[in-house]
């Protein structure tokens, strides 16, 4: 089945920049059955995942279901859009987090329902690697009515509100906290991802790097929450994987699969 790569340029005005959408959908005459969405963070990098070819390959062994992904290109300031809306991280950075969450909201997601005569999909997922993984999980956990999934690709999870020369603790992880803070237990499912060649930081020197700590410490948060694996919560930890697109270009299938499957 051949997949349709279109461009698309919204001006936002929450944003105040021009936002670039690659977008992915099967041929017209291959579409059966309801549509599902995903949205992914980090955009511009579609190529190098080789998502347009990970894509037809699932189709070609009608292992997926129809799918329309709105790859979203990051801006200049990636780093203040991304985040965790309202907590910024101790240099400040994710200011403009929750402009970005009612971008998706406001802008974003009424312009594909317009462009595309859409108004519910089967499925919505939201995804992203590294800080855009961290914005994805923030923006699908405070709006569960708007997504049912979530795809995390070694995640910025470490994000915090204290530095580490200044009396951090495990406590001032900013997602974790969040989790932990919220009464409800949105109705979420989570797909997270690491590499044990993520990064070399061991902060807590216990011979694990941090990235895949924080992981596992989220996904006890989540228990903590009464999520269940596999039920609610997939984890995949890929030895020999690194933070690059190369490993979650490889990790991608899985993802998929475990999202919008047959």
């Amino acid at each position: 089945m051949a997949v349709i790569e279109t461009q698309r340029t919204l001006n936002s005005e929450l944003l105040e920049r021009e936002v670039t959408c690659t977008l992915l959908l099967p041929e017209e005459n291959d579409l059966a059955g309801p549509l599902n969405l995903l949205l992914l963070n980090d955009g511009q990098e579609a190529e190098n995942l080789h998502l347009k070819e990970t894509l037809e390959d699932l189709y070609a062994h009608s292992s997926l279901k129809p799918l329309l992904v709105i790859a979203i290109h990051a801006g200049d300031e990636r780093i203040q859009e991304y985040g965790v809306a309202g907590n910024p991280d101790f240099k400040k950075r994710g200011s403009k987090a929750g402009l970005y969450t009612q971008f998706i909201k406001e802008e974003l997601l009424p312009y594909i329902n317009i462009h595309t005569g859409i108004e519910h999909f089967e499925t919505t997922a939201f995804a992203g690697f590294s800080l855009g993984g961290l914005s994805a999980l923030d923006i699908a956990w405070n709006h569960p009515q708007l997504f049912n999934k979530v795809g995390v690709f070694s995640g910025s999870l470490w994000w915090r509100s204290k530095d580490l020369g200044k009396g951090y603790t495990n406590d001032d992880r900013i997602m974790h906290r969040v989790i932990r803070n919220t009464s409800s237990k949105p109705n979420l499912k989570f797909w997270l991802q690491t590499g044990t060649n993520d990064e070399t930081s061991d902060r807590n020197k216990n011979g694990i790097i941090d990235s895949i700590d924080d992981t596992v410490d989220f996904v006890h948060e989540l228990e903590n929450k009464g999520y269940t694996r596999p039920a609610d919560i997939q984890y995949l930890e890929m030895v020999g994987g690194a933070h690059n697109t190369e490993t979650w270009a490889k990790a991608m299938p899985k993802f998929l699969l475990w999202a919008f499957g047959r």
